[in-house]
């Protein structure tokens, strides 16, 4: 199975036609795990003319940037939005993908995994991977916030996990960063 899923996918957000911050947190994440992997990281954003997102998100970690651009997807809508991405996903077949505990990740989030018949873990506050296994570790607070739990999905792939928002600081843009 590990050699069949590669990589790590973080899925960005637009907004208004405007990235939205949240996206390099991600990919702050995104980078430290793809790299414990020796994996390469890439990002995916929906809109419409978003094509001038591709170099920041480069800049910011990314070694991929997937453009899905449609004037159906300037707004998001959980149906195409989930359809876009459950498609990109098992063509991509990325080890993990990751999203932004926000309105637009908590809804999609749940309709992608059901689709690519795995799990997903919501809320995360930390993230690591296990060197045993290359499995994801998926940390979040459990029973009222008092206890963190760390989660695995040792069998099913990709692991997917929604992130807190404002839980890792951007890395800084490296403008010397390449990318495809």
């Amino acid at each position: 199975m590990a050699l069949t899923y590669r990589g790590v996918m973080v899925i960005g957000e637009q907004r208004g036609g405007e990235l939205h911050p949240v996206t390099y947190e991600l990919l702050a994440r995104g980078r430290v795990l793809a790299d414990k992997l020796s994996e390469e990281l890439s990002c995916v954003v929906l809109g419409h003319e978003i094509e001038r997102f591709a170099e920041g998100i480069i800049q910011r970690g990314a070694d991929i940037v997937y453009i899905v651009d449609n004037p159906a997807l300037r707004h998001f809508l959980p149906r195409p939005y989930a359809a876009a991405l459950t498609r990109l996903a098992k063509e991509a077949k990325p080890e993990i993908i990751l999203a932004a505990a926000t309105t637009q990740g908590r809804t999609i989030m749940p309709l992608i995994a059901a689709r690519l018949d795995t799990g997903l873990t919501a809320d995360c506050t930390g993230l690591d991977i296990d060197p045993l296994d290359r499995s994801l570790l998926q940390t979040r607070p459990a029973i009222g916030g008092n206890v963190m739990a760390t989660i695995k999905t040792p069998v099913s792939r990709p692991q997917m996990a929604t992130v807190r928002p404002k839980s890792a600081k951007p890395l800084a843009a490296d403008e010397a960063r390449c990318g495809r």
